[in-house]
């Protein structure tokens, strides 16, 4: 057995190990620039995104002299004129007629200014028999004009207004007058003003519902 031999084995493995020690010591211990930074784990919360168009509202105080109501409305000036203005002509149309017109006629000038359901209503009620029948003996003539009142309410895509109907009325020789309320919804689908409910004002609807 070669003494010397293992001696310097036993040498070379005691020092190959003490070598990895230091190398692992050295690549542990922390130097100046590359001193490991404390990571923070906390979740960052992220903002909300801002909006596409800012909600309407006022926010500066209130001037009497300067105020504007339509900043608080669902709709503007224009929209609430055409509104107004297709409710006063449905009424003064609504009340306009002759015994000695078809009822075509009458309902062609009330198409324009009401939707399908309402539409549907008004040709029942002018293709009655009945009514056409005495409107041909008394010879009935009525003239129909229209007054807004007031706004009743507001709704997203609504406004329902307070008309008053008045009629000049002629039938068997005599000429009269007639006034009467009506509750006017009128409601903004697809970008034009279509009447979508009439009533007596006594019995009129709120506006839209849900």
């Amino acid at each position: 057995m070669d003494l010397n031999n293992d001696r310097q084995r036993r040498m070379v493995f005691a020092g190959v190990a003490v070598a990895l020690v230091l190398l692992g010591l050295w690549l542990w211990w922390p130097r100046p620039d590359t001193e490991p930074v404390e990571r923070d784990d906390t979740p960052v919360a992220s903002a909300p995104p801002a909006p596409a168009t800012p909600p309407p509202g006022i926010d500066e105080l209130v001037d009497p002299e300067s105020f504007d109501i339509y900043r608080l409305l669902p709709f503007g000036r224009e929209d609430f004129a055409t509104a107004a203005t297709t409710a006063q002509q449905f009424v003064a149309r609504y009340g306009t007629y002759r015994y000695d017109e078809e009822p075509r006629t009458y309902l062609d000038r009330l198409r324009p200014l009401v939707n399908d359901l309402v539409y549907d209503d008004l040709l029942a009620a002018a293709s009655s028999p009945g009514i056409l029948e005495q409107r041909r003996i008394d010879q009935t003539v009525a003239e129909g004009g229209a007054s807004l009142n007031s706004i009743r309410t507001i709704g997203g895509t609504s406004v329902t207004f307070l008309v008053t109907g008045v009629q000049q009325v002629t039938e068997a020789g005599a000429t009269g007058r007639d006034s009467k309320q009506w509750a006017v919804t009128v409601q903004n689908t697809g970008g034009s003003w279509k009447v979508y409910s009439f009533d007596p004002a006594e019995v009129g609807q709120d506006g839209e519902s849900g």
